[in-house]
């Protein structure tokens, strides 16, 4: 069953440690298929080294396994909250990469410095309010999604234009059409963090960059009027 996105999914899991984003098992990768409304996730504690493409666990929208011999991952609630939130979602990547988790842990949102944040970031990645103790006790999981699809909400922020974000005091999310695209995003994500980071530390009162700059960089390689690459 869906054996093509197991092997996604699998591809995109090994390389969040390649890429040095994830140590041990502390992130997570899945994707999810809009014609069987099924995900396809990491299996829970699975060491990288050990798991293999059939390894990936089937869920559907209730979180009930339907196929896997594994637990799927703790977060499955938190990936199927943001598909059913977010329908455009076509794959969703958490890790605890230091230099984004750090920006989460400070309770910060991400703004955009530069150029290479918005190659990819149509303005500041948002940090979500802390979950409190009741959404802790109770469905901290599922409460994780929800408090990330409310930040989106009451932002009034496009979940494409701004494909990450970091939850406070836990660490970052990223996603896009594909496992794939979420993947990049990741990399992307934790790049900018530590770029930001040592920005900040040679000028804490640096401004972010102008929206003129924003706008350039950011349409140049999206939207209709897109430049960048190839046809």
């Amino acid at each position: 069953m869906l054996e093509r996105l197991k092997q996604e999914v699998y591809e995109a899991n090994m390389l969040l440690p390649k890429s040095g984003l994830v140590t041990l098992t502390w992130g997570n990768a899945s994707a999810f298929d809009k014609e069987s409304e099924l995900m396809v996730i990491k299996p829970s504690g699975v060491s990288y080294e050990a798991m293999k493409p059939e390894d990936m666990v089937v869920v559907d929208l209730d979180g009930r396994c339907v196929e896997g011999k594994y637990r799927p991952s703790s977060d499955t609630p938190t990936h199927l909250q943001l598909y059913q939130s977010f329908r455009q979602l076509g794959g969703i990547i958490h890790t605890h990469s230091p230099h984004a988790t750090a920006f989460a842990q400070a309770e910060l949102d991400l703004p955009c410095y530069g150029t290479t944040h918005a190659d990819y970031f149509f303005g500041s990645i948002p940090c979500t309010r802390p979950l409190s103790d009741e959404e802790i006790k109770e469905a901290y999981e599922k409460n994780t999604g929800v408090v990330i699809a409310d930040t989106f909400q009451k932002r009034n922020l496009d979940v494409l234009a701004i494909p990450a974000v970091l939850v406070a005091k836990h660490g970052s999310f990223t996603w896009g059409a594909t496992v794939q695209k979420a993947a990049e995003t990741a990399i992307v994500l934790e790049e900018v963090a530590k770029m930001a980071a040592m920005t900040l530390a040679l000028n804490h009162g640096v401004d972010s960059a102008p929206q003129c700059l924003l706008d350039k960089h950011y349409y140049r390689k999206h939207g209709a009027n897109a430049y960048y690459g190839q046809k």
